[in-house]
């Protein structure tokens, strides 16, 4: 069988890889370190899971019109309580993942042909979904020694032609997060273009230190009609299986999204959807959301820490999400065991056989003088696995 240029073109998410063949290794009876993929090791809140449990008891099986009219309306809320973004329930979509939000959008927004501005390093789906969706990814460089962040001149030196600027604050991979005035000045400049913002904002609760989180849409009051934020509840609340995002932004947009949506997946799962809502609304929520916080915090400084005790190794202290990303180019050129260190992927190679620790190239999210280290797992594990990768350099 044939299959499409379109979905040949498009190579497995590197992080899922990465997790499969540690697995294998596992199954295998071998200890292995995973610090490979994003998904916070915490269990859901008993709260959460207790709604969806009512909801199953309720016979809240079905399709999901009156249940999807209260989450949408808890959305309004929680962006016009914590975002300072006022929207109507219209302008909101419920998916599946922020992922799918994202995949919608581009579909829905993109011609042929169509070029989109993405920070490199990038989170590893959004140029494959660009391409899927007919438009060409142009990265913009933002490397370790410039704090993995992009400059307002920048953006304005590629936007002719463009249509799409996308901006990941907390980031995946690099754990680093722009600061108001940052984004502010970004925002100058996208004001002097004709770009539509993506401001993915998925991790927007997980932020260290005296960082302070702002959404992108609210840095100017021209800025909500040019907007696109998407968020939803997979890091926040620990709920990556429960597959439940959302996208917010204008009202043309996300119904042509929504359009999409009715032809490809119809409604999110209604005992989900439940779910979601007494994420947003329950008075436990915050407490929660706090306590998974400040344990994140504790292992990226400790995971920071080591790591930039490792000779040849440079990390940036993440600022946000649960990655360190260390710059481990400084390793290159050596051999160990049948493995030359030349490239990210040949370091992940030899992480994985010669220490036991999964973690991610750095190619795949376009920087391979980096690799990417999740610290959403324990302090014991982390040390154990740091203490692997150390002996493994020494």
């Amino acid at each position: 069988m044939k299959l499409s240029r379109r979905i040949t073109s498009v190579p497995a998410s590197a992080t899922l890889a990465i997790a499969s063949r540690s697995k294998e290794m596992q199954a295998a009876g071998i200890d292995v370190v995973d610090f490979g993929v994003g998904e916070p090791d915490f269990d859901t809140p008993e709260f959460i899971k207790a709604a969806a449990k009512a909801a199953l008891d309720a016979g809240d099986t079905k399709y999901t019109a009156r249940a999807k009219a209260k989450l949408l309306r808890a959305i309004v809320d929680k962006l016009a309580r914590e975002n300072g973004i006022s929207v109507q329930p219209s302008q909101v979509l419920v998916t599946f993942g922020g992922k799918h939000a994202l995949y919608a959008a581009f579909q829905a927004l993109l011609d042929e042909g169509d070029k989109v501005l993405i920070p490199a390093p990038y989170w590893v789906s959004y140029p494959e979904q660009v391409k899927l969706a007919g438009g060409e990814p142009v990265f913009l460089p933002s490397p370790a020694d410039r704090g993995f962040k992009i400059s307002p001149k920048q953006v304005l030196a590629a936007a002719k032609g463009a249509k799409v600027l996308l901006i990941n604050s907390p980031c995946n991979p690099t754990g680093v997060t722009y600061s108001p005035s940052e984004l502010a000045a970004i925002a100058e400049a996208v004001l002097k273009t004709d770009l539509i913002v993506f401001s993915d904002e998925v991790y927007e609760k997980l932020v260290y230190g005296d960082t302070r989180f702002v959404s992108f849409a609210t840095l100017d009051k021209r800025l909500p009609e040019r907007t696109v934020t998407f968020n939803g509840l997979s890091k926040t609340f620990a709920m990556t299986g429960w597959r439940l995002g959302w996208a917010a932004g204008p009202k043309d947009l996300i119904a042509a999204m929504g359009n999409l949506m009715s032809h490809e997946t119809s409604d999110t799962v209604s005992f989900a959807q439940a779910a979601a809502l007494e994420a947003y609304t329950s008075p436990e929520a915050a407490e929660t959301i706090e306590a998974m916080r400040c344990e994140f915090e504790v292992r990226g400084r400790h995971m920071a820490q080591r790591l930039n005790a490792i000779p040849g190794v440079h990390c940036v202290q993440p600022t946000g999400a649960f990655y360190c990303f260390p710059e481990v180019s400084g390793t290159y050129g050596r051999t160990l065991g049948s493995v030359k260190l030349n490239n990210s992927m040949s370091f992940a190679q030899a992480a994985l056989e010669l220490a036991r620790v999964a973690l991610v190239p750095g190619d795949a999210f376009g920087d391979d003088r980096c690799v990417r280290l999740s610290f959403a797992t324990g302090i014991e594990q982390i040390d154990k696995g740091l203490d692997r990768l150390q002996e493994m350099l020494r």
